[in-house]
């Protein structure tokens, strides 16, 4: 079923803060691993990212809440475009000579340090962000319509809980499995997951007040009850 074109004031806005995050969550967190103690669980490492990445998939909750899943599929693949892009060009500028000077010989270093990633890193997580985007819509859009639009709590952390594992589990397995013992490997999923999921069900008084700020502005709350959930579907 084709849904009628509307005119949004927030969609296109909503749109770019989500490729913002998602490109720094990629090249701003990735490359640096960091530490934080916790209560009972003791010095947790962890990758900067995360400080990021969740917060994609709260716009993707808000996104399926007040639109639909049909408008955040076109988000997510905006932003796939723009982390393929992204990843296309740091290979082509690291594939530059550098200047002959001091300078830019110590500065290639640097950019190969911070945006060398490996190929199956990148793979890794382009692969991870789609699907776990799309299994996150799917959940969100699903469980509105059986709940019949009640609890967006529940619907929040239970398309959480359903992305970030498939998320998670999808780019440490295609980036490292076979590098790191198996055994960290399962730890440091585990962790991830436990972070990301976290801190977006910190975040979901936060998720309530902008999906009610943007219903009522825009006068939009979309249920998909005769969507169509083919991914590589780009009309809404």
């Amino acid at each position: 079923m084709t849904r009628p074109i509307a005119q949004y004031k927030y969609y296109d806005f909503v749109m770019a803060a989500f490729v913002a995050v998602l490109l720094c969550s990629n090249l701003i967190g990735a490359a640096k691993a960091a530490q934080v103690t916790l209560p009972l669980f003791g010095t947790v490492t962890f990758g900067a990212g995360v400080l990021f990445f969740p917060i994609s998939y709260i716009f993707g909750d808000i996104l399926t809440e007040v639109y639909g899943y049909g408008r955040d599929r076109r988000v997510i693949w905006a932003g796939f475009g723009a982390m393929a892009f992204a990843a296309l060009m740091s290979v082509v500028v690291l594939a530059l000579t550098p200047a002959a000077d001091p300078f830019n010989s110590e500065y290639q270093t640097h950019l190969k340090a911070v945006f060398g990633n490996t190929p199956r890193i990148i793979f890794g997580s382009m692969i991870a962000f789609w699907c776990g985007s799309f299994v996150n819509s799917y959940v969100m859009a699903k469980m509105k319509v059986a709940m019949e639009g009640r609890k967006l709590w529940a619907r929040v952390v239970g398309s959480t809980v359903c992305g970030e594992l498939v998320d998670s589990s999808l780019f440490y397995v295609i980036a490292f499995y076979g590098i790191w013992p198996d055994h960290q490997l399962l730890i440091v999923i585990l962790a991830q997951y436990v972070l990301k999921t976290g801190w977006e069900i910190v975040m979901t008084p936060v998720t309530y007040r902008i999906v009610a700020f943007l219903k009522r502005m825009e006068n939009e709350d979309y249920y998909d009850r005769d969507t169509n959930f083919n991914p590589f579907k780009l009309k809404t």
